[in-house]
């Protein structure tokens, strides 16, 4: 019994092992995605850009991730998910590296839409790969390794710009005689490269494996995560991932010839993600607190402190997830968001405005806004942030689980595009209280599509699906 119990163990270590170095990827998505927050400004001056180019500087990266994450499913179930993961270290790496020696604007998106397709391609594996290898019983908490990963990279990104910009006196500034802004994204490069090594050193997918019809192999990896007699399990995933030919994108149609239904529910649970506009908090927080009169050192030091609160909420996730279950966390969180965004639309939406047109919060208003906007990042960081990933690395079957998931990621991407770029014009034409009007909307759409179209995937194998 004692030995049993010592086994089970060593496998949910080694499984936590594993998983964790996939999700290394989940940290460069979040990492790189939020690095430009404290350059936004300087880039803009330094490049001196309108503020739609200002915006595509930004979100153009987001659409290279839409490409990287739809051909992901193809790469990886061609070369294997651990191949796919090195891929999308070496595109990292160099967009990190040209990203800081960029001249014009435009080279300089040409690498960050390079970064952006590695992002894409890291966004589908790591899910894809965590839930292959997890446990039933742990598959929840693995998931969200994915999103805390995401939300740990953002906070280190958010950190890294606050500290480079203090050094240097701000983002605009001299450190060792280069601008401040280029050390921001090459910061990116050694977790970069350490993503890459990690890569080499976890087993191939064990679904992935049997596909290929090497199963010593499989066995092998299934021992290591299951321990036991996983013959039958092999068999079962044979059953599930050889009943026909080789996935392919021809296999997300339905016989009238549209996408399958659980396709669109993807779809639906990855664009409302965005929608909601989470990433304009983390893109273009200290531009936003700037706005409503904080300095540029305290607007940073408030988005650092809103990273913090994102991790913090996402462990919340994280314990939570396998007892109540996804659909009633994504419930609450829609609920919690919807009423934290309607409050900040309001304030905003009656603050008088400033000579430069910012919106100037007087008295409580500040503190109401600032208070409104983290219990946001709370809200989201316990539902939608980690729970969407869950429920995409687990809701398809195994026969389509990495096309379906590659065409989700793709669409999460485009529509964090559409947010991220019209967010500049929308606060420079229509105001904050507008831009936070519409989140508000998307959240509460959100709270009636998980009451009509989620099914509860807690504690059912991913063969049953």
């Amino acid at each position: 019994m004692t030995s049993t119990t010592t086994r089970r163990k060593s496998n949910t270590f080694y499984v936590i092992l594993i998983a964790g170095a996939a999700a290394l990827g989940g940290f460069l998505f979040g990492f790189d995605t939020a690095v430009i927050n404290g350059a936004v400004l300087s880039l803009a001056k330094a490049f001196k850009i309108s503020s739609w180019l200002t915006g595509l500087a930004v979100s153009l990266a987001l659409l290279g991730s839409a490409v990287g994450a739809f051909f992901a499913g193809q790469i990886a179930d061609r070369y294997g998910r651990v191949k796919a993961m090195v891929v999308a270290s070496v595109l990292f790496t160099i967009s990190a590296i040209g990203s800081g020696f960029a001249f014009t604007i435009w080279d300089f998106i040409f690498w960050r839409v390079l970064g952006g397709i590695g992002i894409g391609v890291a966004s589908v594996i790591a899910p894809a790969y965590i839930a292959e290898c997890s446990p039933t019983h742990l598959r929840g908490r693995l998931g969200s390794l994915q999103q805390l990963a995401i939300v740990v990279g953002i906070f280190v990104a958010l950190l890294s710009d606050y500290f480079i910009a203090t050094l240097a006196g701000s983002a605009d500034s001299l450190l060792f005689g280069v601008p401040a802004w280029r050390w921001m994204f090459w910061t990116a490069v050694p977790p970069a490269v350490f993503y890459g090594m990690i890569a080499f050193t976890i087993p191939e997918s064990p679904r992935y494996l049997v596909a290929k019809g090497r199963e010593p192999e499989a066995a092998n990896v299934l021992t290591k995560i299951l321990g036991g007699d996983v013959l039958p399990k092999i068999e079962e995933i044979r059953q599930t991932v050889l009943r026909e030919r080789q996935p392919k994108f021809s296999d997300l149609l339905s016989r009238s010839g549209g996408l399958l239904p659980i396709v669109w529910i993807g779809i639906g649970l990855s664009v409302l993600q965005q929608f909601v506009g989470i990433n304009v908090i983390f893109y273009y927080s200290s531009v936003l607190w700037r706005a409503v009169g904080f300095s540029e050192k305290d607007s940073l030091t408030i988005t650092v402190i809103t990273g913090a609160v994102n991790i913090i909420t996402t462990l919340i996730a994280i314990a939570f997830v396998d007892k109540f279950g996804r659909k009633p966390l994504l419930i609450l969180g829609s609920i919690g968001m919807t009423l934290t965004l309607g409050t900040m639309a309001s304030i905003f939406g009656i603050a008088p405005l400033d000579a430069a047109g910012n919106p100037n919060l007087t008295g409580s208003a500040g503190t109401v806004a600032l208070i409104a906007a983290n219990l946001y990042v709370f809200c989201f960081g316990f539902s939608w942030g980690p729970v969407v990933w869950v429920l995409l690395g687990e809701m398809f079957n195994n026969k389509i689980r990495a096309a379906a998931l590659s065409v989700a990621a793709a669409m999460q991407w485009v529509a964090n595009f559409l947010i991220s770029t019209t967010f500049p014009p929308i606060l420079q034409y229509f105001g904050l209280g507008s831009a936070y009007g519409l989140y508000t909307i998307a959240a509460a759409t959100s709270l009636f599509f998980i009451l009509f179209f989620i099914k509860e995937t807690k504690g059912i194998e991913l063969e049953d699906m």
